[in-house]
């Protein structure tokens, strides 16, 4: 069954609230009651809550009618619903109702009392010795690279001498590079952080999958062009797919396991606690 309930009533209301301003709201035995579906009501305040000073009057009128007309079907239903489920189903779902209660309730103290105790910073040594007993268990599910490249113009006159530089890549060679460095379109020497295959890909658009065999060869120098220009791509070394993760791959990871096993142990002692001041305070007690 859907209401029919007209723009002017709406607008009605609406001006009536206007005027009735927050006096209602005071004391809950004085709400205004707005509609009513059996022994369900919907209050004023409820519709307040659906518009602000911003809302025009014929928008507030279609919103409020829309929320009134849902709301109503929806108590009518439930009804109804009530009135044929059999008591079986309806007792099955009132236990399901109680226990999401009961669960929502438990959770959100559970999780204020803990989030003042837990410590949100994991050691790096607490987090190293955990991947070091544990290492097996993680394993990689893509390739990744350390490499260091370089983008440069096609007409660049400097290439072969920036490929010796980038592939031998001392201090002096670091020192050249950045002296040079307003020639690259784009670059990276941090060789040092391992990236993934795909990321490579994304970075270097010239890179096609018929590279893929070089770029997971360690210790290997490609040189690639496109429309765009010339890559020089230094691969310093390699993990493929499988093999165990490095750890500061793993290391997000190790510190999310390491967190939640914290508050499971925080959680294990509150329920400790509270059973035994509970039982201290006699205020929990088993009958034989």
């Amino acid at each position: 069954m859907i209401l029919k309930i007209s723009t002017v009533f709406i607008c009605f209301l609406l001006a009536g609230f206007m005027l009735a301003g927050c006096s209602y709201l005071e004391k809950e035995e004085d709400r205004t009651v707005i509609v009513r579906v059996n022994d369900a009501y919907l209050y004023e305040e409820d519709i307040n809550a659906l518009i602000n000073e911003n809302t025009s009057p014929e928008d507030s009128a279609i919103i409020v009618s829309n929320y009134i007309n849902r709301w109503a079907t929806q108590q009518l239903l439930i009804d109804r619903a009530q009135l044929n489920l059999p008591e079986s189903q309806q007792k099955e779902f009132r236990d399901l109702i109680e226990n999401y209660k009961n669960e929502l309730y438990t959770s959100a103290y559970k999780d204020a009392v803990v989030s003042r105790q837990l410590d949100s910073t994991v050691p790096v040594e607490e987090m190293e010795a955990y991947f070091e007993e544990n290492k097996g268990n993680f394993k990689l599910t893509e390739d990744l690279l350390k490499l260091r490249y370089v983008s440069l113009a096609e007409n660049n006159t400097n290439i072969n001498e920036i490929k010796s530089y980038l592939t031998s890549f001392d201090e002096e060679d670091i020192e050249e590079l950045d002296k040079i460095s307003l020639q690259f379109k784009n670059y990276s020497f941090n060789d040092s952080v391992w990236v993934k295959l795909k990321t490579v890909y994304d970075k270097i658009p010239a890179l096609t999958l018929d590279h893929r065999d070089k770029l997971l060869n360690k210790s290997n120098f490609l040189q690639v062009e496109d429309s765009l220009g010339v890559y020089l791509i230094y691969v310093k070394d390699v993990l493929e797919r499988g093999q165990d993760a490095p750890f500061e791959y793993a290391e997000p990871t190790i510190e999310k396991i390491l967190l939640n096993k914290q508050k499971l142990n925080l959680i294990k002692e509150l329920e400790k606690d509270i059973t035994k001041d509970a039982i201290k305070n006699e205020q929990f007690e088993i009958y034989n």
